[in-house]
């Protein structure tokens, strides 16, 4: 089902959605980016590429607040290519809070000297086409990517991913054994990205800088897939 789609009659696939958005789409970056098309939801992952994203921002309404960060890092289930990534510091419309400076780490003057987001969209396009998004947490990334992209150029951009996060919760916070932990006022195990890293042995990086995270982000994905699934489980069993 496609995200954020409201329709009396069943959504339709996101091979749907793409194939028609590529007919519709005026922006030329946005055709070239849907008409890139996708892989079959019955495609094993380990002979998808992907690419891990994580973005920086404001705050979490993605009408409200807006991106100051962008990391994107190409990769497989065998390899991570960070020296074939990018990273964009963007200048959002509002100032920066302190808060937010706090939070992430970009000061006033990194943002006062950096590109309007608008600029540089279709470089971001371009780099997430024809690949699988990967995230840890999907409330930030799409829809503040589509946010962007609706206010630059009008038109709404909006694909599958795998959330890292989702897929971790499957086991650490469902199940008969979770019940059974809250039951007893037991808290869950947290499943923010440095915590999940964490249960697999993977090692501590410095958070919050978009390109860090989004490797971060591709680590833990290929680690998941090592301990819970196999490169055949196809990606019906995994993207959203």
């Amino acid at each position: 089902m496609i995200f954020g789609a409201r329709q009396q009659q069943a959504s339709p696939t996101w091979a749907e959605y793409f194939a028609r958005q590529a007919e519709a789409c005026k922006s030329p970056a946005l055709k070239r980016f849907y008409a890139a098309g996708l892989p079959a939801e019955e495609r094993p992952i380990g002979d998808v590429p992907l690419v891990a994203l994580d973005f920086e921002t404001t705050g979490m309404d993605p009408l409200e607040h807006a991106i100051v960060s962008i990391g994107l890092v190409p990769f497989d289930l065998r390899v991570i290519r960070p020296s074939a990534g990018r990273y964009w510091v963007v200048k959002p419309p509002r100032p920066l809070t302190e808060e937010s400076i706090a939070f992430h780490r970009i000061t006033h003057s990194e943002v006062e000297h950096a590109p309007p987001i608008a600029t540089i969209l279709d470089e971001v396009l371009s780099a997430l086409a024809d690949r699988l998004v990967v995230v840890h947490y999907r409330n930030i990334e799409r829809p503040f990517l589509d946010a962007a992209v609706m206010a630059a150029q009008g038109e709404h951009c909006l694909f599958p991913l795998i959330d890292t996060m989702a897929l971790e919760a499957r086991w650490e916070r469902r199940g008969r054994l979770q019940g059974i932990k809250r039951l007893f006022g037991i808290q869950p195990a947290s499943i923010r990205l440095a915590d999940s890293r964490t249960r697999y042995g993977l090692p501590h990086y410095s958070s919050h800088h978009a390109k860090v995270d989004a490797m971060a982000t591709a680590e833990l994905f290929q680690a998941q897939m090592a301990r819970h699934f196999t490169p055949d489980t196809p990606l019906s069993d995994l993207w959203l």
